[in-house]
């Protein structure tokens, strides 16, 4: 419980009605979860508009309101503040009311296209071997030490994200890794939070569908490092082209890392095998568990980080080596019958060439290579022949698919992705628009040797179709399939 003046201490105020000096029980922009003395905040969505819903949040039990329009309705009973944007209040709302804990832990951001969920996790993974007690905040889920919670977003909206740096700071943890989305930062859900340092990853085809144009997902994800304060670090990849277009305005102190162009931190794969990477890591040797080209340039990342939050190279390094591969990130395993199969969450065309292009490097060249990919519903339909053309260029056979088709039917998805091959590449395709019998075609298809990968869905415990989840697995169904 707070008073209503802390909570709105250093927010762009227009308008008060109403006193100040009342308590605040609980904060909330879903008028569907307003209770007795909650402070509820109508932010203008995509789809809805909070200020519609202004009437019944009062009726809930909201004691103070803050918009951008005052309603025409008011009463004495309820405080009202008119800002100039909700949004940009919101987060400032949340931070107050949790007591700012942000300012009270090392919270490290990472963006980009790819990439994300490997480093955040890896640098948790990595500052736990390190005896370190950290939070977490991923695609795959949440963290506080070693307890987990699930993830239903990328990035948390900006009131739950509060709520978990709070408990992290409670908890005692000394630092926190997490992925930020271009949405997130477009939405202002990071707008107040005191990082300590940011990490670019990489810039590819993805989120159009919000976005629009390239330029605009670019500029999200520069606006991350603009609002990085003094004192914080920008980690950059000095081998992705806009590498350098996210430091350009950035008050933090500028670094780089890479693998083929000069960089602050740099590194050298020496050997790139199924089980895992030989690295040359600032003139050390390191064997590392993760595979490709692509997860050298993760560690790089990891490495530069620790190296930025005072971890000594050899006790960085010597950590680096005990890292695990994320869940559905190359995430590989190999059938009775002599059959590998690796599923990976490649749902972008970079990131798919990425994981194809690796796997092209490790064949021997007399097997098959079945690829089972789909593109999601709703989202940027643009990348989805470019999806098609890929996995043809790569594989021997495709298997197009349904992925995640939401409230879009999977045979426009596939017709869409159908329009990326060339009269060469459709004699490799077929489709079988159900997720789980393309899989089980691909098995039956593959021989001894040969190599299966279900792109897309990774991790993901789950098909989401007309708006509900259904149980599914991409791991668990290949493990059946084959054995």
């Amino acid at each position: 419980m707070k008073l209503l003046s802390e909570i709105l201490y250093k927010c762009e105020l227009i308008e008060i009605e109403g006193s100040t000096d009342i308590a605040i029980d609980g904060i909330t922009f879903d008028s569907r979860k307003v209770k007795d003395g909650d402070m509820f905040i109508a932010v203008r969505g995509l789809t809805s508009d909070g200020h519609d819903f202004i009437l019944k949040a009062i009726e809930k039990g909201a004691v103070a309101v803050v918009c951008e329009t005052l309603p025409a309705e008011r009463t004495e009973e309820v405080s009202f503040v008119k800002v100039a944007q909700s949004r940009k209040a919101l987060a400032r709302i949340a931070a107050n009311f949790y007591d700012n804990p942000s300012e009270r832990i090392k919270i490290i951001g990472v963006t980009g296209t790819n990439g994300k969920t490997t480093i955040a996790t890896l640098l948790h993974s990595l500052f736990s071997l390190l005896d370190y007690k950290a939070g977490l905040i991923s695609t795959i889920c949440n963290k506080i030490g070693e307890k987990e919670t699930p993830a239903a977003y990328t990035t948390p909206d900006v009131i739950e994200l509060n709520a978990l740096f709070a408990q992290m700071a409670e908890e005692g943890c000394s630092h926190c890794f997490m992925e930020v989305s271009s949405h997130a930062i477009h939405q202002k859900r990071v707008a107040d939070v005191k990082f300590s340092g940011g990490i670019f990853t990489n810039i590819t085809h993805d989120h159009l569908d919000y976005h629009h144009t390239f330029r605009d997902y670019i500029n999200a994800k520069k606006a991350f490092f603009d609002n990085l304060p003094q004192g914080s670090f920008a980690l950059t990849n000095s081998d992705d082209k806009n590498g350098q277009v996210m430091l350009q305005n950035t008050a933090a102190k500028k670094y780089s890392y890479g693998l083929k162009n000069m960089a602050d931190y740099r590194g050298k794969i020496a050997e790139n095998l199924i089980t895992g990477l030989v690295m040359q890591i600032e003139g050390r040797d390191v064997w590392c568990k993760l595979v490709g080209e692509f997860n050298a340039s993760n560690l790089i990342a990891i490495y530069a980080c620790c190296r930025l939050l005072g971890i000594e190279s050899q006790e960085a390094l010597t950590s680096i080596s005990s890292l695990n591969p994320v869940e559905g990130r190359f995430d590989y395993l190999i059938s009775k019958g002599k059959v590998m199969a690796i599923v990976d969450y490649a749902h972008t065309p970079d990131a798919l060439e990425n994981v194809l292009s690796t796997i092209q490097k490790l064949r021997k060249g007399t097997e098959t290579l079945i690829t089972v990919v789909g593109c999601g519903g709703n989202r940027d339909a643009a990348k989805r022949p470019v999806m098609a053309s890929i996995s043809a260029s790569y594989s021997d056979k495709i298997i197009l698919t349904s992925d995640n088709p939401r409230f879009e039917e999977p045979e426009t998805i596939i017709e869409d992705m159908k329009k990326g091959l060339d009269p060469v590449s459709s004699k490799k395709a077929v489709t079988v628009v159900n997720r789980l019998e393309a899989i089980k075609v691909a098995s039956a298809l593959a021989k001894e040797g040969d190599i299966i990968l279900v792109a897309g869905k990774g991790h993901e415990k789950y098909q989401e179709i007309k708006g509900v989840k259904h149980p599914f697995d991409d791991k668990e169904i290949l493990k059946e399939a084959l054995n």
